[in-house]
């Protein structure tokens, strides 16, 4: 299989006054920037509206402080082996505080051990729900108690949120910026 890009930025030439005010919302806004699978969802603007203003909320406005919303992001971008996600979010999610040593475990897909319980809940939650398709009863109920009802609202948001960027990058192989190494390769 090729990993040849599928789609990327449109045409700026070409971008209909929907798309470009897209693009505009998204690159003053917090990211600062129009890449990856954001310039793919150009291609249907109101898709790029709604989805980077959620996205938006997830990533800097959620009741989870950095180091748990980064956590959630990372198991997700395993889950899928999506590149791009991990380029941009393992080194976020070590600077908000996540150890080296877990950010190692998830990428390889294993199980990390953790300090904080509350870490422990985002990722047992995050991976169960991925991979079981549900939650048990005994998850929820530590992740509960952990998180509290809103930041476990907000975490499946998250998920959610972070598994559109995922299908995105691995439907258009959206590749990680030119001269980087693929996370997953």
């Amino acid at each position: 299989m090729t990993h040849t890009p599928r789609l990327g930025l449109p045409d700026p030439a070409r971008m209909s006054e929907a798309q470009r005010a897209a693009h505009d919302a998204i690159a003053s806004g917090p990211r600062g920037r129009v890449e990856g699978p954001l310039a793919v969802w150009l291609h249907s603007a109101e898709l790029a509206n709604n989805a980077q203003a959620l996205g938006a909320f997830c990533r800097f406005g959620s009741s989870l402080p950095p180091r748990l919303s980064e956590l959630a992001i990372l198991v997700m971008g395993s889950y899928w082996r999506a590149g791009f996600e991990w380029y941009i979010h393992a080194p976020i999610a070590a600077k908000a505080g996540v150890p080296e040593t877990v950010i190692a475990a998830i990428k390889a897909g294993g199980t990390p051990v953790f300090a904080e319980p509350d870490a422990r809940a985002v990722h047992d939650f995050a991976r169960e729900l991925l991979t079981a398709h549900e939650v048990s009863d005994e998850t929820y109920a530590f992740a509960r108690r952990q998180l509290g009802d809103r930041a476990l609202v907000d975490l499946v948001g998250i998920l959610g949120y972070y598994g559109l960027i995922s299908m995105t990058i691995k439907a258009f192989r959206v590749p990680v910026p030119d001269g980087e190494t693929e996370p997953f390769a």
